[in-house]
């Protein structure tokens, strides 16, 4: 079944949720399909929900329907729908309706609050996204620039999830060439990087990282795919300190921030899997496993001499000869 076809299916098993269900003309009306179309999806409610109800109503029209309990686990709101949401209630706010914005504040806090915890967490790092569409928040500092047609494309195939073809140019190439990958996640950070699988090279080849800026053109394929079991992006994205990750760079890193810059330096969470400890003298240690040595680079120069690199060994070469006195802390 295509991500479309999926789509459409579940949102007339929502429709089916009401206490009168839905009939032929319910779904001929709302998808603007033919009366055989709405049989055909019927019977694929049917097929997919075993709980879908089935009877002739006072009517004499066929109606089915089914109970919300068995797809209230499918119905967490997207991000995207929460962020419309908002902006009505900002709407209402400012239109003057206190009561109907206090009406909608509250069905926003309830839905919410049924959102599973799992499901929670990710749509918590979305709220930076919901105040920025409605112009309470803005982006400083420098950005990765990237086609926001690429960028949607690679949304809608991460939601799939489908292949994705793509127009990319590698480091060492003059021109984009075309690949179809199997898209596993966003890594975001000083620069952005699509974590997919190329096609050509087989179901058992590794995962490569592919600069979304370096992406000219995407497309979200109907064809989906199974994304490995044992792929964790969470565990994933830990191995590297930003958005780079290089396994032959991977290993214990060790800073030791300097007393004055202690106290500023615990306000940070440099890495995910990182662990603090008081030297004797006040100075903070910190410690955490992960690659990206340029990267660390780039940030410990901010730190100027208020830190220093214990290991590993390449990463206090790169970084020794550059550090100065600096008036403040990042």
């Amino acid at each position: 079944m295509s991500f479309a076809k999926a789509q459409e299916l579940l949102r007339l098993a929502m429709m089916s949720t009401g206490r009168r269900g839905v009939t032929l003309d319910d779904i001929v009306a709302e998808f603007g399909c033919s009366e055989r179309t709405a049989q055909r999806m019927t019977a694929a409610v049917q097929s997919a929900f075993a709980q879908t109800d089935y009877w002739i109503g006072e009517d004499r029209r066929a109606r089915w329907r089914i109970p919300a309990r068995h797809i209230a686990h499918l119905l967490t709101p997207s991000s995207d729908e929460l962020v419309a949401l908002a902006e009505a209630i900002s709407l209402l706010d400012h239109a003057g309706m206190k009561q109907e914005a206090a009406r909608a504040r509250s069905l926003e806090r309830k839905v919410r609050a049924l959102i599973p915890p799992e499901q929670g967490t990710r749509l918590d790092v979305d709220k930076e996204a919901v105040l920025e569409a409605l112009g309470h928040a803005a982006r400083l500092g420098p950005q990765p620039a990237a086609d926001e047609e690429v960028v949607e494309a690679i949304y809608d195939a991460l939601k799939g999830p489908c292949l994705l073809r793509i127009l990319y140019r590698k480091r060492d190439e003059d021109d984009p060439s075309e690949r179809v990958v199997a898209p596993h996640g966003l890594l975001l950070g000083v620069r952005r990087y699509l974590v997919a699988r190329d096609t050509a090279k087989g179901p058992n080849a590794k995962l490569q990282h592919y600069r979304v800026e370096e992406i000219y053109h995407a497309e979200a394929l109907d064809q989906t795919f199974e994304i490995d079991p044992a792929f964790d992006l969470k565990r994933h994205a830990e191995k590297g300190f930003s958005s780079y990750e290089s396994e032959k760079e991977y290993g214990e890193v060790v800073w030791r921030f300097r007393p004055d810059a202690a106290a500023h330096a615990r306000r940070y969470v440099f890495h995910p899997t990182q662990k603090t400890e008081e030297a004797d003298d006040g100075s903070l240690i910190v410690r955490f496993k992960a690659s990206g040595h340029l990267e660390m680079t780039w940030h410990l120069y901010a730190w100027g001499d208020a830190v220093e690199v214990l290991s590993p060994e390449p990463l206090r070469k790169m970084v020794s000869g550059f550090r100065r006195a600096f008036p403040a802390l990042p």
